[in-house]
């Protein structure tokens, strides 16, 4: 037995924060948002998957009432071009905050539009 892997990861947003979930997630990241199966869309919420690259990337947001960002807990996400990735998210107005180095890595971070953290970065060549 093994856990082979992680299949999506969730993270909270506010009720009717659907718009400003695909302008980021998919306008800015580019994840492309995809149907929620139908029993579940009634809880609100969207999901944003890609199957490109190395391996799937899978970020759902689902409403939580009361609504509290995650700060501190955070996904990471393995970007290719992570500099022009951060000059379109400068140029949309989003805070991109530099963190202390990790070998082998360029990382930045930044927030959803609900303040939930995010960290991106690209393994060096």
């Amino acid at each position: 037995m093994r856990i082979a892997g992680i299949d999506h990861v969730q993270l909270a947003m506010p009720l009717g924060g659907e718009a400003d979930a695909q302008a980021f997630y998919e306008g800015l990241l580019g994840l492309p948002r995809v149907p929620k199966p139908p029993h579940l869309e009634r809880h609100g919420g969207c999901w944003f998957e890609s199957d490109r690259g190395e391996g799937a990337v899978k970020v759902h947001l689902g409403v939580e009432d009361p609504f509290h960002p995650a700060r501190k807990a955070h996904p990471a996400l393995r970007v290719e071009g992570l500099a022009a990735l951060v000059e379109r998210l400068r140029a949309a107005g989003v805070a991109v905050r530099d963190d202390e180095p990790l070998e082998g890595y360029d990382r930045v971070y930044v927030d959803d539009p609900f303040g939930n953290r995010l960290e991106l970065l690209e393994p060096h060549a």
